[in-house]
């Protein structure tokens, strides 16, 4: 499979080599927000770039042809609308604001516990997420997911960034060097705290997940998730 590389920092770096483990060729490298590339060439396109550049991304590789999996976050104000455009140009792609397999399992846990948690008085939800200094966005991806289910389980309506209310979710954010990332889910009463993490080691395992998503989007025409991925 020959693969375009939209954003070629860290992650990018490590979606490279888990590709090239995978007996997967690199056709094309594009760092930033450089928007002059020829995509024609790609079977697939991994974005994982920056949010004033998906949006731009996503768009030139559904119109020429090309799936694309995004894990850039931070402009999803705007999703609906690639979304839109995917359909009318019948292309393919799959947006995640995590791939890795270990938390779209989490993920899968956050909505199990939400359900538990609902019908029983005194827990009130928080969150804390903590990634790398360089990270742009605030809360992270995965945080905002954590929350929307919750509020899809709850009588929570919303979230906070660093505060919260009888109606929202507060999320700490915290930036950190080295931290790949790391997520917890807490119920607090008066008596007790009910506690779930996620851990990253290492960002092989966002990667992974990306490489494999391409894999799977091949050959294919439609707007999916990891859900579709992995059979969740």
């Amino acid at each position: 499979m020959k693969i375009a590389l939209l954003g070629y920092g860290k992650m990018g770096k490590t979606i490279e080599k888990i590709a090239i483990e995978r007996n997967h060729t690199i056709v094309l490298k594009v760092d930033k927000e450089d928007h002059n590339y020829d995509i024609a060439e790609a079977d697939v396109a991994i974005d994982f770039s920056i949010p004033s550049a998906a949006v731009q991304n996503i768009t030139k590789c559904i119109t020429a042809g090309v799936p694309i999996v995004s894990g850039t976050t931070g402009w999803l104000a705007q999703y609906d609308e690639m979304v839109s455009l995917c359909k009318e140009k019948n292309g393919a792609f799959i947006y995640a604001s995590n791939f890795s397999l270990g938390v779209n399992l989490f993920f899968e846990l956050n909505k199990k516990l939400a359900k538990m948690m609902s019908p029983v008085e005194g827990y009130e939800p928080s969150m804390e997420e903590i990634h790398h200094t360089e990270k742009l966005d605030a809360p992270s991806g995965t945080a905002i997911t954590l929350a929307e289910d919750i509020i899809d389980h709850t009588s929570k309506t919303s979230w906070k960034l660093d505060q919260g209310d009888k109606y929202a979710i507060p999320i700490a954010a915290k930036r950190i060097e080295n931290v790949p990332g790391t997520h917890t889910v807490t119920y607090s009463s008066i008596v007790d705290d009910i506690e779930i993490k996620h851990t990253a080691h290492n960002r092989d395992g966002f990667a992974l997940g990306a490489v494999v998503a391409a894999e799977w989007l091949q050959n294919k025409n439609g707007v999916y998730s990891m859900k579709d991925v992995l059979g969740l």
